[in-house]
């Protein structure tokens, strides 16, 4: 099996492992998190309903503060925490279950997690 190929299937074993243990309910949705090189996508889902109840990302024109640039820094997804938690609140969510999909806990992972405790919502 060729490397790239083989990194795949072991990407997506582990985006099922970690998605096995997690569901979405209308009271406690899912927190998916979406990590690109270029970006930074996440999104609450009510699994029971299969609807998407807030999303965001760091590509949103209107979500990015005064002087902030498009790059997907620690800093900028701390910032995207903040930011879905605020929505999130204002949709009437206040827990919620994360979903960190096949990324390890560290990095901008990590810093969007803290973020959206800092914002306000519980995991």
């Amino acid at each position: 099996m060729r490397r790239h190929k083989k990194q795949q299937v072991v990407t997506k074993k582990r985006t099922v492992r970690t998605r096995a243990r997690i569901l979405g309910t209308s009271t406690r949705p899912r927190l998916s998190i979406f990590r690109s090189n270029k970006g930074l996508y996440v999104q609450l889902i009510d699994d029971a309903s299969g609807k998407t109840v807030v999303s965001s990302s760091v590509r949103d024109a209107a979500a990015a503060p005064k002087g902030m640039d498009l790059t997907p820094g620690r800093a900028r997804a701390f910032e995207l925490g903040k930011q879905i938690a605020d929505k999130a609140v204002k949709a009437g969510v206040s827990e919620v279950v994360f979903d960190r999909g096949s990324y390890r806990y560290h990095g901008r992972v990590q810093s969007f997690a803290d973020g959206a405790r800092d914002g306000g919502l519980k995991f």
